[in-house]
Order: C-alpha cells, then sequence, then structure tokens
C-alpha cells in the first residue's frame, strides 16, 4: 500500500484551487463541476498531474449558505451549490434561461437560490429509473442525508433547533419521501457531474478534507453519538494566528469511534474519494491529536485529546489504496515524530510549504534539504498570498483588524528580517532568476525533490488577498473572494487561463520532472 499511496511514477506538478472563486461566464455565481473539469483539461493539456481543490463537502442547502468549505454540513456527501443546473440532462426539458443570478463576486446566496429554483422546475422530469439505481448504491447514508436537508427546508438550518421530536436522526422519514428523493438525485446529478472530471490527469483531483463539520449540520445531527458536541476542535497560539483558533466544529469521540469499529470515519473516507484521484487531510495531527475547546472559552484554554493514529491512517490507506489515489497530509506546525514517522509508514505524503521550511534558527533551508515525500507549494489558503508576503499585506489586514500580538512595527521588522533571510537562501541556491520575485518562489518548489508541486492561478496573477483570513467572522471576506490581480478587479477563468502570469508560471511548473 504504501509505494501505491507515493506516487511510485515519480514527480508531478499542478494546480491548487478554491473551486468558488475560479468563475466562468457559465457560473451562476460561484465557481462549479463544469469549470473544474475545464480547469483540469487545460491543466492536463499543459502536463499537469494533479489539480487540488478546497473541500466540496455538502452543505445545508438552506439560506443562508455558510461561506466556508471547511464547516461542512456533511462530509460524507458533496457541495450542491457547486452543480452546473445547465448541464444536467434534464435541463433540456425546461428553460433556465430567466434564473441566472445577475450579481458580481462569489454570492453564495444568490447562487442558490437560483439554482435550487432550476431543480424545482427539472424534477418533474428527472429520470426515475436512473434515481432509483443510485439510491441502492448510496443506500441509507443518502436517505438519512435526504431526511436531514427536507426537515432543514422546514425548520432551517441548524438541527439543534428543531422541535425535540425531530433532533434524533431516528425521525421518521415517511412524510417526507418525496423530498428525500429530491434531494437523492440532487446528489446524483453532483456524483455525474464529478465522474471522470480529471481524464487524462497522471493523479487527477485531490479533494480536500475538511477536519470537522458544522454542528448544526447533517453529520452532526445524523452522529450524535459519535461527536463530542459541546465542545470544538481549534490550535493553540502560533506565530501566524497569535490568539489560538476556534474553529466551532465539534470533534469525534475517540471512544465511541473504536465502539462503532470506526465505521462513521469509514463511510466518511469513502465519501470524499468518491471520484478522486487523491485525498488531502487538512490538519493531519488531527487523526493523533484534537485541540478540543470547551464551549463558552477561549481558543488559548484549551486542550490535546488524542486518537489512535494507527488505526485512521490505517483505515485511509487501505480506503485510497481501493480507490487508486494518493494522500497528503496537512502536517504543518509542530508534529510529533511518531506520527510523521507513522505518516511515512502508512504512506502519506507531508506538506512542504515555503514559508515554513526553516531551521532551528529561523533559517530557510534549501530546496535540495527538503522532504521527497511531499507536496510542495509556497503557500496555502489559510496564510499569505506570494504576492500578499511579499507586499507585507499580511502585516496590514492583520494590524487594522486587531490581530496581532505585537505592535505594528515589530512585525513589520520580523517580516522584512523573514523577507531578507528567504532572499538570501534564493541567492545562494542560484534561484533568484526573475525580476519577478513570485515567480523565483515557485522556482525553489521545481528546485526541491519533492514529489508534488502545486501552485495557485491566484499567485500567478499577483493577487494579494490570501482566501480566508484565521481568527475572523465578518471582519474578513474569506472564502468570499474571486481570484483577481493585484488591482483587486477579479478576473473570469477564461482570462486567468491564458493570463501572461500564468502562463510564465506554467512554464517553469513544466521544468518539474
Amino acid at each position: 500500500v504504501p509505494e501505491r499511496l507515493r506516487m511510485a511514477v515519480g514527480r508531478h506538478w499542478g494546480w491548487q484551487i478554491q473551486l468558488y472563486a475560479m468563475q466562468s461566464a457559465q457560473s451562476w455565481g460561484v465557481g462549479d463541476y463544469v469549470d473544474l473539469r475545464t480547469i483540469c483539461e487545460a491543466a492536463a493539456a499543459d502536463g499537469a498531474g494533479a489539480v487540488l481543490v478546497n473541500p466540496l463537502h455538502a452543505e445545508t442547502p438552506v439560506l443562508p449558505m455558510l461561506a466556508s468549505p471547511y464547516s461542512p454540513s456533511s462530509r460524507v456527501f458533496r457541495s450542491v451549490l457547486a452543480l452546473r443546473v445547465t448541464a444536467v440532462p434534464e435541463a433540456a426539458h425546461v428553460d433556465l434561461s430567466a434564473l441566472k443570478p445577475a450579481s458580481e463576486g462569489v454570492d453564495r446566496n444568490a447562487a442558490w437560490k437560483a439554482k435550487l429554483a432550476a431543480l424545482e422546475l427539472m424534477w418533474p422530469h428527472h429520470r426515475t429509473g436512473a434515481l432509483a439505481e443510485y439510491r441502492a448504491i448510496r443506500g441509507e447514508a443518502l436517505d438519512r442525508f435526504g431526511l436531514f436537508c427536507a426537515l432543514a427546508e422546514i425548520h432551517g438550518g441548524d438541527w439543534t433547533l428543531w422541535p425535540a421530536d425531530l433532533q434524533s436522526p431516528s425521525t421518521s422519514p415517511v412524510a417526507h419521501e418525496g423530498r428525500i428523493r429530491f434531494w437523492s438525485w440532487v446528489q446524483m446529478l453532483v456524483d455525474e457531474q464529478l465522474a471522470g472530471v480529471a481524464e487524462g490527469m497522471a493523479i487527477g483531483v485531490l479533494h480536500d478534507l475538511a477536519v470537522g463539520v458544522d454542528g448544526g449540520g447533517a453529520d452532526a445531527w445524523a452522529l450524535q453519538d459519535s461527536l463530542a458536541l459541546g465542545t470544538s476542535i481549534g490550535a493553540p497560539p502560533d506565530s501566524f494566528n497569535q490568539k489560538g483558533q476556534d474553529w466551532g466544529l465539534p470533534p469525534w469521540r475517540p471512544d465511541r469511534l473504536r465502539e462503532q469499529g470506526y465505521a462513521p470515519f469509514v463511510e466518511m473516507v469513502r465519501g470524499v474519494l468518491r471520484h478522486a484521484g487523491g485525498l488531502r487531510i487538512d490538519h493531519v495531527m488531527g487523526l493523533s491529536r484534537l485541540w478540543w475547546v470547551p464551549a463558552g472559552h477561549d481558543a488559548s484554554e484549551g486542550t490535546y485529546v488524542s486518537y489512535d493514529a494507527a488505526a485512521l491512517l490505517g483505515i485511509v490507506a487501505l480506503e485510497a489504496s481501493r480507490a487508486g489515489a494518493i494522500v497528503v497530509g496537512e502536517d504543518l506546525g509542530t508534529v510529533e515524530p511518531s506520527v510523521r514517522a507513522l505518516l511515512d509508514e502508512t504512506g502519506v505524503l507531508g506538506s512542504a510549504v515555503l514559508w515554513f521550511q526553516t531551521d532551528e534558527d529561523g533559517g530557510y533551508l534549501p530546496p535540495s534539504t527538503w522532504r521527497r515525500d511531499a507536496l510542495a507549494s509556497v503557500t496555502t489558503h489559510d496564510l499569505p498570498t506570494a504576492a500578499g508576503w511579499v507586499a507585507q499585506e499580511h502585516v496590514r489586514v492583520r494590524h487594522e483588524l486587531g490581530l496581532l500580538a505585537h505592535s505594528l512595527e515589530e512585525e513589520t521588522d520580523r517580516a522584512t528580517r523573514e523577507r531578507e533571510l528567504l532572499l538570501g537562501m534564493l541567492h545562494d541556491e542560484g534561484l533568484l532568476q526573475d525580476e519577478d520575485l513570485v515567480l523565483d518562489l515557485h522556482r525553489a518548489l521545481v528546485a526541491s525533490p519533492c514529489r508534488l508541486v502545486l501552485a495557485a492561478y491566484g499567485d500567478a496573477v499577483g493577487d494579494l488577498r490570501q482566501p480566508n483570513l484565521p481568527g475572523t467572522i465578518e471582519e474578513y471576506p474569506s472564502w468570499q473572494l474571486p481570484v483577481a490581480g493585484p488591482d483587486g478587479v477579479a478576473l473570469s477563468l477564461e482570462e486567468l487561463l491564458v493570463h501572461p502570469g500564468v502562463r510564465r508560471l506554467t512554464a517553469l511548473l513544466q521544468q518539474v520532472r
């Protein structure tokens, strides 16, 4: 199993994207599955082996739609918001032209309102035979998810506020069979649009697995006995998030998982691996321990709770092997040596993010010393973009929002020292070859031995704004930003694919061998 998971065929490059931010002319307010297919086709034509996408887990399909893909309703099923309704076979029977939303930017609520209206129009024309077959394949889990969606339509998106007799997943489905069939059909449409989405790519789409679920969503409702409701997971304070993080997601109960033979965990992993070439486990340390924050307490007042990492990673490796998929673990920050050894034994690739490739003294490590069994990138969705880091945009924004633990002068000085150290390393390694520093940052990835090298379209076009700013709720438009140039003007998918910056970065990445 380990060698199969490690991509014995060699090295590959590709793109890491936030799908909602990649909007084409045909998108209805958010990037969708057909846009993903377009991205994969273009990447494959350039020789890319993989596309890493933000979690496409299922939302609760009622307004308002939660923005964060890392706070999903269900990790077993997939996002309905990303469905291209005009590409559904049943669309041939109806006129959807008047429904396309006119809003600009990433507007999930407008997009879902329009898409739901389109689905309701198409529903009378659904393929009954295909739906019956799909329901038989997905079984009880799909029926349960459909029942949750049906109840959420009536009582709201947070099951903890429903009438007491409906707060149990043992609620009788009989009165809601029609809507259960409807929501099952919608998941079938999603499955159809994801099937074969990355044909021609060596690896394909890497689906991101969020570390938890919304406490008011479908999985929390269905798996109440398996989750520690009343607590949430997060992270202790660190240099980028100096007040710690509380993600508001209830954690698995390790004792209940063990008693259940890990069945809920297996079901989740299989759901994410449907139509996937790989799986990225966000905060992979969470399979060994999680920072639990009691309700009503600050993130700094949490504590670590341990899990059976060998059992959980063994399940992931087995299911990925069956699916012919690779596995990447986001193992940034403090990682116990035993966990990293277990990841290596299991065949799970680690993560080599440029900002964190430092020694004990804070100096940047030459790319030649980086781990081979890793996914290399300049940054992640929770960190400054390449252009933002160069311009110290991350310092300015966090200062304006009151998120710095030290003075602006201290943080600016620290950021300047980090930049000088990184530029010094790049110079010493002969990697400062362009007037475009962002391109040189990526040259370090190419020079590394890492098995997988990924870049972001936003970095290629000079986007200053990171997709998510941890520690904020309403203060920053996390998960709502389309890919844009340095001027903040959004770029369409069609513009991105031919953008000179994207073509230059593609040419560099094609040197990965």
